[in-house]
């Protein structure tokens, strides 16, 4: 009887320390699975890029096979590169022409220029000349007025020496005169005809100073002509180099274009990269834009784990994770949560379809309503090279922030 109550007890207390321990385990599995969640419903990714031509033409080179591992800088694919070598001599040539031709015109304008400020100083002096021969002229015109004045006084004096000479010499045979008064009418009236002919010259004279102060500035009109001329001669050449210069920046972007397409025909790796999806080979004509392997960027690896929303408060950026591989259960990836999806499409059973008009709501309810799952990007710290493949399954298990890792 006592053996038989002792064994009740013993099992009383080892039910008891079963349940007691069952809840602690729960409890903690509830608290880690609550603060560190986890989810295998995550995959391991990469940026990766395609890779299609600038230019056109046949591969001459693809020293690359489909998933290779390349280095920065390595070379991917040559195209053939001697079409787009005689377009860029041809652009260079088209722009050393040009600059050959705007140095030619410069020279000749500058070569004007300086005729230019000749004929400027030419018109100066020409209107210098222009205006002194003016001032000849009134000069010469008023000794002309003069000159006549003088001939006309001389002519009248002459009369009256004449008239006086032929009255006075019939007197000195009558004895009226003396023979020293005909001589000096006589003289007189020769005085008076000398002196009509000085003042015929000095007419002449002064007629002659006109004409050649009005020549001088009929030269003087003419050269300010033609300085003038030469100045809208140059500002016409001036504005025929205008064109020229404004090729250059034509020029200048058809030379560039010519490069660019040059360099391209020779296409390196961008960065460390995997090479997957070649589809192409030596020999092939390549089009522009059309895509020729893939390159997946070696150098960063994430993983886009997709947590419930009851989850999502304890995946902030800057949590340690570990990360597990399907394929590789036993080796552990260090990570680090860099952000968190802000929004998924949503569920038209629960929230309808947005569409043109009114929006369509269902009319019936799903009584099992399923959190919705967001993903969240997690770095992979230091990634082993040529390891890690894009679309692997993986386990992401969060961890407290203060684990060193």
């Amino acid at each position: 009887m006592r053996i038989s109550e002792t064994l009740r007890r013993k099992g009383s207390i080892i039910s008891v320390c079963i349940v007691v321990g069952a809840l602690i385990s729960a409890g903690l599995v509830l608290r880690a699975v609550v603060l560190f969640p986890r989810t295998d419903d995550a995959e391991v990714t990469a940026n990766f890029i395609g890779i299609a031509p600038v230019v056109e033409g046949p591969v001459v080179q693809l020293p690359i096979h489909d998933n290779d591992l390349v280095k920065k800088g390595d070379l991917l694919y040559k195209i053939d590169d001697r079409p787009y070598l005689y377009a860029l001599q041809n652009a260079l040539a088209a722009q050393a022409e040009l600059e050959g031709e705007i140095e030619n015109e410069s020279r000749r304008i500058s070569s004007q220029v300086n005729g230019v400020d000749v004929a400027n100083a030419g018109e100066q002096s020409a209107l210098a000349n222009e205006s002194k021969a003016t001032d000849e002229i009134e000069v010469a015109e008023a000794a002309i007025a003069r000159s006549e004045a003088a001939v006309k006084q001389a002519q009248a004096d002459e009369s009256y020496a004449i008239g006086n000479f032929h009255r006075i010499e019939p007197l000195l045979a009558k004895g009226f005169v003396t023979e020293d008064d005909v001589h000096k009418a006589r003289s007189l009236a020769d005085a008076r005809t000398a002196a009509v002919e000085q003042a015929k010259s000095q007419l002449q004279l002064a007629k002659a100073s006109l004409l050649s102060a009005s020549a001088q500035k009929q030269q003087a009109t003419a050269q300010i002509t033609q300085s003038r001329a030469q100045v809208k001669e140059s500002t016409h050449s001036v504005l025929v180099l205008a064109p020229l210069l404004a090729q250059r920046d034509s020029r200048a972007a058809a030379v560039r274009l010519a490069r660019y397409n040059y360099e391209q025909c020779n296409v390196v790796a961008p960065f460390d990269a995997r090479v997957t999806n070649l589809t192409t080979s030596e020999g092939q004509y390549v089009k522009v834009g059309k895509q020729l392997f893939i390159l997946i960027d070696n150098r960063t690896w994430w993983v886009l784990a997709n947590f419930r929303e009851t989850q999502i408060s304890h995946t902030r950026p800057g949590t340690p994770v570990d990360v597990f591989l399907v394929s590789d259960s036993t080796t552990k990836y260090h990570g680090v949560v860099e952000s968190a999806s802000f929004g998924v499409t949503p569920d038209p059973d629960v929230v309808g379809k947005l569409s043109e008009g009114l929006p369509e709501v269902q009319r019936t309810l799903n009584w099992v309503r399923l959190a919705s799952r967001y993903p969240v990007r997690v770095r992979i710290i230091d990634p082993p090279p040529a390891t890690l493949r894009v679309g692997q399954v993986a386990v992401v298990v969060m961890r407290p922030l203060h684990r060193d890792h």
